[in-house]
This record gives structure tokens, C-alpha cells and sequence, in this order.
């Protein structure tokens, strides 16, 4: 059998037989061996390669649609839409939500249809809240729910991520699957820090440290949309003249469903919610943060008094994705448990560091009704703020850099965290099928590669359970039963230490509490 695409077959290379010799139409290798040295150094690193590059673009974008709404809800408001705090907390909430819910099927079509087929759809389906996100912010008459239903669609990027992880968690040998799915990851995630940083810019706002000044012809959110729009078209053809479908990544539904059996499926998805989904929720929730407890600005003509969240926002998501690959080099070098329990342990600390910040702010009285601010945009040289408003904005404005550096902390937790899970999950399956077969035997090879199909759909559902927190934390920001914005902010932090604590002890007591006698774990203590 021979390495086979669609630009037809190399017969350089000798391998064992494939498992499938049917004809399949486009680009599909129909050997792929990754586990052997030989075979990985002379062939499957330079395609492996290729495809995590183009992988990686498509998931970028992804994030980048999924995110749009975290930054450019809270430019909304000066695009002329009136909308409650609470309301833009949940605006930012439904892509998440609908970006959790669409990993599962995102993820089983990668082993119904192909990596790279799935790619060029997933990347199409970016034009949906692109191209009506441009048409809508344009409109002053939009309604509230027409927005909800374009932020819904925005979810759509959410489910890149499950499928670009599964698809190149077959390129990689074991050995490499920490850091290969760790950069990958990372480079999706860098999308949620690149439309937070150039988002403000591109549509007029001020933005990069302020060395960007706003546009004196105001905000224009379309423009955003249109560069992403022609960005997922740019995604598309790559994945159509670059990226390679593998044959044994083929498999049913029902197959990759099994994993739902799996008790540490949901174990994993549990410890994921820690991680990639405080990661999601923090980045969206991120500007708004900052916007309610540390800037005032009643309308675009006032110029604003504070901490400038267009300056900031990006920051965490940046440190997360950046951090995300170191998870998964210590996870390959440490053991993935032992780099998760310490990320945890991080985010407890950081957390509560984050409530002693919030204990020194003022609560910033409510923006002006919309009278009033009818009234201020009409002659905005005549106002001048509140002696209480300038007094809060400026003391709280002295505790930021503080906060700022502690919220980043947090953030490199859970990158770290989010690189060390995801070199678990494979991990875990794999060490099932090393305790069911003996080594160097035809059916160690066969479980292998069933265990690299099993986790492959098991990062779906766990990646789909995970992404959950980035709909539960804007709303908990949001809390219907505290009514003051700082208080509610400080409520939500000392739930999330509360779940931190207890994502630790189950990180520990599943995945490193060594059992002695009948109890003993032979399969998991350690990944």
C-alpha cells in the first residue's frame, strides 16, 4: 500500500496494508502510521505539519467570529443601540452557549466526513454572523433579539475548535500530542486576543494603548465584519488546496458515541469547565468588566474618564493562548494531573486575589437614564461629571493596575490548564488500550488506533461540556439576585473559588491519589 491523495500515489513509500483501499474523491491519505519512527520522519511530519498550519488558521478565525460580541457589544452603545448592562451580559453570553452546544456534532463530522472537508464547511459557515453582523449594526432601528439570534449564530466559531482538535489528533504520535494540540489550541485561542486588540481600531475606536485615537467620523462595527468575512472565504481555499483528509480518522457515530460510557469522559469535562471554560468566560466577559467598574464615558462626543477597556481587554485572552502550549510541553514532560492540579491551585489563588481588588473599589453610580443622555449628546461641551463619578473613577482607577495584573495571572492558569487537560484525554484512552493488549502485538495497534478515534470524539464532548463556562460566568457577572454591579462581580468570584477548590481535589483525588490493595487504579494515576 502506498500514501495516496488526490494528487495520486507515492511509490517510494512501502507500508504495511491499510485498512481501507476504497477510492475516496478529493485529498485522502489512506496510510497513516504516525507511531512508526520510520514513517513519521521520512513522511507523516512534513503532512502533519502542513495541517495543523492551515488547522490552525481556520480555528483562529473561529474564535475570532465566536469572540466579535465580547468587544463589540461594548461599542453598541456609542453605534447608537441603547442597551441595559444586563442585557450586553447576555448578548456576550449566547455565543458561548451555542458554541458549547455544536462541538458535539462539529466533532463527529470530522470522522463522518473528513478533517479537511469539514474545515472548508466549518470556515464557510463563518459568512453567516459575519456578513448579517455587517448588515444589521448599520441599522438604528435593529431590535434587541435580532442581535441575539446574530450573536447565536457567532457560536458557530465556537465549534471550530472541537473539530480542529479531533481532525489533528490523528496527524500526531503520542509523543507529540501535548504540544501539537497545545498549539493548536493556542492559536485558536489567539483569536479571542487579536479581535479584542485590533476590533477597537478597525472600527474607529480608540484602541493599542492609545496610541490609537478614536475616528472623529465615529464607530463603524461593520467594518469588523466584512475583514472576517473575506478572512473565513481566505480559509476556505486553504483548506481546499492544502489540508488532507485521513481514512482511519473515518468512523461512525455510533462508535465515537461510546465515549459517552466513559466515566472520565465526564470526569474530564468537568475539570475542562475549570479550565477552557473560565478561559472563554473571563475573555468575553473581560471588557465589560473593566468598562463597568473603571471608565465613564455617558456618549462618544464626552471624552472618557478612567480606564479605557479598549486598552486592556485583549491582555488575558493573549496570556491564556500564550500559555496554553506551555500546559501541554509541562503536561508531556510532568505528567498532565500533576500540571492541571497545579493550575487549579493557581486559580484559587488568583481568584481570591481578585476579590481582595474588588474589596477596594467604589461602586460607580448608574449611567445617565436615556433621557439624559439625549440631553448630553445634544450640547456634550456643556457637561461636566459628577463630582461623585470623577471622585469613584479615579479611585478605582488607582486599583486596576493591580487587579489588571492578578485577572492576568488567572489567565495563565487556565492556559495552562486547558494544554494540560487536553494531553490527558488522549492519554487516558490510550492507556486503556496499553492495559488491554501486550506490547509489540497486531491487537495493541488495533486498540491504539480505536483509543485515538475514542478521544478524538471524547475532546468533542469534553470540549462541548468545558465550553459551558463561557456562557455560566457572563451570567453570573450578571447575578438576577444582586442588584449593584461591584457586588455581583465580587458574588461570581467567590463561587468561581469555591468550584476551583473543587475541581483540585477531584484533579487529585481521580488522577493522583495513589490507591493501595483491591482499590488500586492501574490505569490513570499519573496521565
Amino acid at each position: 500500500m502506498t500514501l495516496t491523495t488526490n494528487n495520486g500515489p507515492d511509490e517510494s513509500l512501502a507500508t504495511a496494508p491499510s485498512p481501507t483501499k476504497a477510492h475516496r474523491s478529493g485529498r485522502w491519505i489512506e496510510d497513516w502510521r504516525p507511531e512508526d519512527p520510520e514513517f513519521w520522519e521520512k513522511t507523516g511530519a512534513p503532512i502533519a505539519k502542513r495541517n495543523l498550519i492551515w488547522s490552525i488558521f481556520a480555528e483562529h478565525l473561529g474564535f475570532s467570529v465566536w469572540l466579535i460580541w465580547s468587544v463589540s457589544s461594548a461599542f453598541l452603545v456609542a453605534q447608537g443601540f441603547t442597551f441595559t448592562p444586563q442585557q450586553l451580559f447576555f448578548l456576550i453570553a449566547i455565543p458561548n452557549l451555542v458554541g458549547a452546544l455544536i462541538r458535539v456534532p462539529y466533532t463527529l463530522a470530522v470522522g463522518k466526513f473528513g478533517g479537511r472537508n469539514w474545515t472548508m464547511v466549518s470556515a464557510a459557515l463563518l459568512l453567516i454572523p459575519t456578513l448579517s453582523f455587517a448588515y444589521f449594526v448599520t441599522q438604528p432601528d435593529t431590535p434587541y433579539w435580532t442581535f441575539c439570534v446574530i450573536a447565536a449564530t457567532a457560536g458557530f466559531g465556537g465549534g471550530n475548535f472541537a473539530s480542529s482538535m479531533a481532525n489533528i489528533n490523528f496527524f500526531y504520535p503520542a509523543r507529540l500530542k501535548g504540544a501539537a494540540l497545545g498549539l493548536n489550541a493556542a492559536g485558536g485561542n489567539l483569536g479571542v486576543a487579536i479581535i479584542q486588540f485590533f476590533l477597537p481600531v478597525i472600527v474607529g475606536g480608540a484602541g493599542i494603548f492609545g496610541l490609537v485615537k478614536a475616528s472623529q467620523g465615529g464607530i463603524h462595527l461593520e467594518r469588523a465584519a466584512w475583514v472576517y468575512a473575506g478572512l473565513a472565504v481566505i480559509a476556505v481555499l486553504a483548506a481546499f488546496f492544502f489540508m488532507d483528509n485521513l481514512s482511519n480518522a473515518k468512523t461512525d457515530t455510533k462508535q465515537q458515541l461510546s465515549v459517552l460510557k466513559h466515566k472520565h469522559t465526564w470526569v474530564m469535562s468537568f475539570l475542562y469547565i475549570g479550565t477552557f471554560g473560565s478561559f472563554i468566560g473571563y475573555s468575553a466577559a473581560m471588557p465589560l468588566l473593566i468598562k463597568l467598574n473603571f471608565w465613564r464615558q455617558p456618549v462618544p462626543a464626552v471624552e472618557g474618564i478612567g480606564i479605557n477597556f479598549a486598552f486592556y481587554a485583549f491582555l488575558g485572552a493573549l496570556v491564556g493562548s500564550v500559555a496554553r502550549p506551555l500546559g501541554g510541553y509541562l503536561a508531556d514532560r510532568f505528567g498532565g494531573a500533576r500540571v492541571t492540579l497545579l493550575a487549579f491551585s493557581g486559580l484559587v489563588v488568583g481568584t481570591l486575589g481578585i476579590l481582595f481588588t474588588l474589596s477596594q473599589l467604589q461602586e460607580l453610580p448608574p449611567p445617565p437614564d436615556k433621557a439624559k443622555l439625549a440631553e448630553i449628546a445634544a450640547d456634550p461641551a456643556a457637561f461636566q461629571y459628577p463630582d461623585a463619578v470623577r471622585a469613584a473613577v479615579e479611585s478605582n482607577a488607582d486599583i486596576f493596575p493591580l487587579f489588571l495584573g492578578i485577572f492576568l495571572f488567572v489567565f495563565a492558569c487556565t492556559g495552562i490548564g486547558n494544554g494540560s487537560t487536553y494531553k490527558m484525554i488522549p492519554a487516558i484512552f490510550r492507556k486503556d488500550a496499553v492495559v488491554a493488549t501486550g506490547e509489540g502485538t497486531p491487537e495493541r495497534e488495533l486498540a491504539v488506533l480505536d483509543a485515538t478515534k475514542k478521544s478524538s470524539a471524547a475532546v468533542g464532548i469534553i470540549g462541548a461540556v468545558g465550553a459551558l463556562g463561557g456562557f455560566l460566568i457572563p451570567i453570573t457577572f450578571n447575578s438576577p439576585w444582586v442588584t449593584a454591579p461591584l457586588d455581583a462581580t465580587k458574588s461570581a468570584f467567590t463561587i468561581f473559588t469555591v468550584f476551583y477548590v473543587v475541581c483540585a481535589l477531584v484533579t487529585f483525588t481521580v488522577y493522583l491519589r495513589k490507591r493501595s490493595g483491591a482499590k488500586a487504579d492501574t490505569g490513570y494515576v499519573g496521565v
